[in-house]
């Protein structure tokens, strides 16, 4: 991403943290982050422009790690236990995106290690042949949203600068978008997931697949034999066709 893309970006970016504050406060809403011992910190705010130079520049994942460093930019960091960053290997071919991490993630600091993370593991193992540290998985937000609820359009503005960094450092073959929050979110669609997966997308350059959250899978488990077609074709466009 060149400089100029990168401000276009967090100029969206703000302008979307904007609508939202102003919403909230036309309703009389404050956020307020959870204190725990000792008194928060007040969320910064989304990148500035020197960050997202910094953002810009990372050459590697543990060196955009750093740049996120403890994050305050937005009031989920109010009530997390840990950043969720990212796990798996740095130049993967396939890279998993979720929403945002759950309880059990929250505790671990990794993506997906509760019974969804359980199920996808099985995917990536069973379904796909490959070890889990083979491929790469994120989510659109590193901080679990309370109650597990959808990210809100300033928390996604918040972190979306990381995610899309981590996704060009990477640099996959295939991206594999798990439910609507992060289709929609990569693909800035606000169609429904039943309509979004199933069919090839572009992401910059790379194939990108929507399908459903193993959360999903685990409530409507007679979906997944939908999910099992979307990652056929995934093996099919990587060519491991099982």
């Amino acid at each position: 991403m060149d400089a100029l893309e990168l401000r276009e970006r967090l100029a969206v970016a703000a302008s979307s943290l904007r609508s939202c504050l102003e919403q909230q406060q036309a309703a009389g809403i404050a956020f307020l982050p959870a204190a725990t011992g000792t008194q928060a910190e007040e969320p910064r705010g989304p990148v500035t422009a020197a960050e997202g130079g910094e953002v810009a520049a990372a050459t590697d994942l543990q060196e955009l790690r750093d740049v996120l460093g403890d994050c305050r930019r937005c009031k989920l960091s109010g009530g997390r236990s840990r950043i969720v960053y990212g796990v798996g290997r740095a130049d993967a071919d396939v890279m998993f995106i979720g929403e945002g991490p759950g309880e059990d993630e929250d505790r671990e600091g990794e993506p997906f290690v509760g019974r969804a993370g359980q199920l996808l593991t099985d995917i990536i193992t069973k379904g796909m042949r490959l070890r889990r540290e083979d491929v790469y998985i994120a989510n659109v937000v590193k901080c679990r949203p309370p109650r597990n609820r959808d990210p809100e359009p300033d928390e996604v503005a918040a972190c979306e600068p990381f995610l899309v960094r981590q996704i060009e450092l990477v640099r996959p073959r295939v991206i594999i978008a798990l439910g609507r929050a992060a289709a929609q979110t990569l693909l800035r669609s606000t169609e429904a997931i039943s309509r979004l997966r199933g069919r090839w997308h572009d992401y910059h350059g790379i194939r990108l697949m929507p399908t459903f959250h193993p959360a999903y899978l685990l409530r409507n488990p007679g979906e997944k034999r939908l999910v099992w077609e979307d990652i056929k074709s995934v093996l099919r466009e990587l060519g491991t066709a099982a």
